[in-house]
């Protein structure tokens, strides 16, 4: 035992020999932990004297935050020892006598003495490394930053805490148009275009932009303004109050761009590039406001442009957006200063006049305006341009944007209405009418739906032999609330609100039904003609629909007539003349009613599918007398049969009337003279009386 004591103490006299000539930190601990030997180095890194360390253990050198960490790898470390290099696996830190801790490497040695285990620790105090480490880390992040200022493409201007320009990077001189050196000792506000808040020393206010991003305006050496999008940085400082600061701005010129065109384009007509509906509500706000502080007036026009449709659909749709740009351009340079126009769509313009002191004033306006329009050449063509104008003033008309736009809206389709080319002024009386289109409208929804609606049918006869041919089916309304209404007043409202499908479907098979009765009640076949609206001629809904009216009744196509509106000639030539085209060949007659009234001629009437034509009943009222001078009658006779076309004088009221159209040739006739609109209980016995006069001529309905 004796020999084994000798031989251990032995060995740990060489260990402590050894250990004591490493220039490191050495440390041997027990299985437990506890500290049996450590060389003087680690004396000089912990503070701790050889007699304090035997007395500790090891844990006691690590920081508290560590140290069941610490005990839980000397733990697994004894269970399985191996030899360890320095700083494996994980930062350490050492705990010094004083609190202080630093950082160190550690490796590990595992050392047997007899039966027992120890570990042998070499402990490096890496503090100096890891300052050149920082000072080498410094260096490169310093060459890295001002590398990514040099090559980032913002322009990056370094400033003093008091604003004075410290230096700038390349793409500050490439947006500013200066030199570094031309910058430098400036204050940041000889790039300014804007004035930003200063101290009273003249030094700009930075600290209280700090953070914020601003679209700012620079300005370029050569005095080019530059806007851009700009935020102050806090370069932090060692107190309370910040080193310096940074200005990072880029150029926005694009998006400044992009934003005002947005912006014009949601304020701007796309063609024409007049303001729009939005932008014009804004500025009659503002004018009226500005009337009403002022006590003067403001006055709206209204223009829409009078048979639009036909350029479009007889020239193209090219032509009519140069008309419309030209249209423009002329009203454009019509207004005057204060004035405004704009374009709501369509072939509508909307002029409001600055400054109004007098009506007197606006019609002498009106008349220049319309002066103004005149003829406008487009690709090659000659059109004369004329506009269906409504006006509304301010205050009498309105007192609101929306209400004067309402009213000249309401004044126009007056203007319209009364042969267009012409200005009407808003009434209340107008809005009266607009009203009362709006409830009658609303009661003939009701009508069709409560049986209110009836038809009734007038005679058309053989002029020469006073033979019955058919008859007309005409559409009445008798209302509950409103009693009779003609169908002078119903019949436009039905036009407007899109009833007239409605209603013109609904009298076809009513009338296609009576006349199939009707003639097995007289014995011989009777010719039916139904009035047919442009609106019912869109799309092939209406087609199926005749045929399935004549399919139900048992009538054949050749005694259906459809009569269509000889403005239907010129304001369509596409898809409504395409489908009477193919419903005349399934054997329907095709007429032109009220012939003459419009703005057709007979030289349409040989390139459209038409059958027969209708003399208004305005021209046959200008024969008087057997002697009277009828030019127009007796054109429209020798040129329709020229064509080979039926004509028919509708409104004949007198014997003197039929007697004169007799003499010229007149095919066929219906009027008072005859027989006014029959209910159908009523037909039968009027055709017996009809064929049993001997004079037909001179039959009263």
């Amino acid at each position: 035992m004796q020999a084994e004591d000798a031989a251990r103490f032995d060995h740990e006299g060489r260990l402590r020999l050894i250990i004591e000539a490493v220039p490191n930190a050495m440390v041997m601990v027990d299985g437990r932990g506890g500290i049996v030997l450590v060389n003087s180095e680690a004396e000089r890194a912990f503070g701790y004297s050889r007699d304090e360390f035997v007395s500790m253990r090891v844990e006691q050198l690590v920081p508290e935050r560590y140290r069941r960490a610490h005990q839980g790898h000397r733990d697994s470390f004894f269970a399985a020892p191996d030899t360890r290099g320095m700083g494996v696996g994980r930062e350490l830190f050492g705990l010094r006598k004083d609190g202080t801790e630093i950082p160190i490497e550690l490796g590990l040695n595992p050392i047997t003495i007899g039966d027992e285990r120890f570990v042998l620790a070499a402990i490096i105090d890496i503090t100096e490394r890891l300052r050149g480490q920082a000072a080498a880390d410094a260096a490169r992040e310093d060459v890295l930053r001002r590398s990514i200022l040099d090559t980032i493409p913002f322009s990056i201007i370094a400033t003093d805490r008091g604003g004075r320009i410290l230096t700038a990077n390349p793409a500050a001189e490439t947006l500013l148009g200066y030199r570094p050196e031309e910058l430098i000792g400036s204050w940041l506000t000889k790039i300014d275009a804007e004035p930003r808040d200063r101290d009273a020393d003249g030094s700009p206010m930075l600290a209280g932009a700090v953070g914020t991003e601003v679209e700012w305006t620079y300005r370029r050496k050569d005095g080019r303004l530059i806007p851009v999008n700009e935020v102050i940085v806090d370069l932090g400082g060692d107190d309370a109050s910040p080193a310096g600061f940074l200005a990072i701005a880029y150029d926005i010129t694009k998006r400044i761009e992009v934003r005002a065109r947005v912006e014009f384009m949601a304020n701007h007509d796309a063609l024409t590039s007049l303001p729009n509906r939005a932008k014009l509500m804004r500025h009659l706000d503002r004018a009226i406001a500005k009337a009403a502080a002022e006590g003067s007036e403001v006055a709206l026009l209204l223009l829409d442009l009078d048979h639009f449709k036909r350029v479009n659909d007889s020239l193209g749709h090219h032509v009519g957006d140069e008309l419309l740009l030209q249209v423009a351009e002329r009203l454009h340079s019509w207004i005057r200063r204060g004035d405004l126009i704009a374009r709501l769509g369509g072939d509508e313009f909307v002029i409001v006049f600055g400054g109004v002191t007098a009506r007197a004033d606006l019609t002498a306006r009106l008349d220049e305006l319309h002066t103004a329009l005149g003829p406008v050449v487009v690709h090659g063509y000659e059109l004369l341009v004329t506009a269906s104008t409504g006006g509304a003033v301010y205050p009498d008309d309105g007192s609101s944007a929306s209400q004067l736009l309402k009213h000249a809206d309401v004044a126009m389709y007056r203007a319209k209405a009364a042969g267009r080319n012409n200005a009407q002024w808003f009434e209340p009386a107008m809005l009266e009418e607009s009203n009362d289109k709006l409830s009658l409208s609303a009661a003939l929804r009701h009508a069709v739906v409560a049986g209110e609606l009836s038809t009734v049918y007038q005679p058309l006869l053989d002029l020469e032999t006073g033979r019955l041919l058919g008859f007309e089916a005409l559409a009445r309304w008798r209302s509950a609330d409103l009693g009779p209404i003609s169908p002078e007043r119903f019949i436009p409202v039905a036009e407007d609100s899109g009833l007239i499908r409605e209603l013109g479907g609904w009298v076809l098979r009513q009338a296609c039904a009576d006349v199939a009765a009707l003639q097995r009640e007289i014995g011989r076949n009777l010719r039916l003609a139904v009035n047919v609206s442009p609106r019912q001629l869109r799309g092939t809904a209406w087609l199926d629909e005749v045929l399935a009216a004549l399919d139900e009744s048992g009538l054949e196509p050749d005694q259906l007539e459809v009569e269509i509106t000889e403005g239907l000639l010129i304001d369509d030539h596409g898809d409504a003349v395409e489908l009477l085209e193919r419903i005349r060949r399934h054997g329907v007659k095709i007429v032109v009613d009220d012939f003459g009234r419009g703005y057709s001629s007979l030289a349409y009437l040989s390139r459209f599918p038409i059958d027969k034509i209708k003399i208004d009943k305005s021209f046959v009222q200008q024969i008087e007398s057997v002697d009277a001078s009828a030019a127009i009658v007796d054109a429209i006779i020798v040129m329709a049969h020229a064509l080979g076309l039926t004509v028919v004088a509708e409104g004949v009221e007198t014997t003197e009337q039929h007697r004169y159209l007799t003499a010229r040739g007149c095919d066929e006739v219906q009027g008072y003279l005859y027989s006014h609109g029959l209910p159908r209980h009523e037909v039968a016995a009027a055709v017996r009386r009809l064929e049993a006069s001997a004079d037909v001529g001179v039959v009263a309905g």
